[in-house]
């Protein structure tokens, strides 16, 4: 009663905020039922084939069998959006900024301090191409970057040497992501044609999540477990 209180009481700024983090509080408690409810949808019962045509108004309980299927499948492309996946390592050491970048000293007295070198194992992608000196901020060696990483398939207990993709997430924030630095923890994407995985559907799976297990700092290799 006294949170409804405060929340009708609460005007202007105040008012803005209590009411703007009840609305997420009440948004995530939905999609969070929505998401594990079961499935309530008919399933097209097994009968024997009935010779004549079929009426216009039963078309369309044809479909109804992959009702729970479709579901799955949202239900799985819903988890994937929202970042969240059952990964190896939950949890990992948040990484400080002086610990990722080191300053560099430009300008011809050396007194600018506005770059940054990456200290830590990045992937740039095929085709890229650096700033021009006076406008690159973020430097990324050659030396640290990457372009296969060592990933472990936890059912197959095989490991195969796979082309990154791209960097999807990592754990220490968005702009370490864009810069596509990866250290332990980060979720990367990895090209798994030559595993020959397929879909329920019968497609073959390209690109799949793998999740960093090591430092490739120190190590000089990436090493990665499959999420499947």
């Amino acid at each position: 009663m006294d949170v409804a209180l405060t929340t009708k009481s609460s005007i202007g700024i105040k008012g803005k905020m209590i009411a703007k983090k009840n609305y997420k509080e009440k948004a995530l408690m939905k999609k969070t039922l929505k998401m594990h409810e079961e499935s309530l949808s008919r399933r097209k019962a097994d009968e024997d084939v009935q010779e004549g045509a079929v009426p216009a108004y039963l078309l369309d309980r044809e479909n109804t069998s992959r009702a729970k299927v479709l579901s799955n499948t949202i239900k799985q492309k819903r988890k994937e959006r929202v970042g969240k996946w059952e990964v190896p390592l939950p949890k990992v050491r948040p990484v400080a900024e002086d610990e990722m970048f080191r300053v560099i000293r430009s300008g011809k007295r050396k007194t600018k301090q506005w770059k940054r070198m990456v200290t830590k194992a990045t992937f740039v992608g095929p085709g890229f191409t650096r700033k021009p000196p006076k406008y690159e901020r973020f430097i990324r060696p050659s030396g640290l970057r990457f372009t296969k990483a060592h990933v472990t398939h936890p059912e197959l207990r095989c490991t195969f040497c796979l082309e990154i993709i791209g960097i999807k997430k990592n754990p220490n924030g968005p702009m370490y992501t864009s810069l596509g630095v990866m250290t332990r923890g980060t979720i990367i994407e990895v090209n798994v044609s030559e595993l020959g995985l397929v879909t329920p559907a019968g497609k073959v799976v390209w690109g799949k999540y793998a999740q960093v297990t090591n430092n490739p700092e120190n190590d000089g290799c990436i090493n990665a477990v499959l999420l499947v």
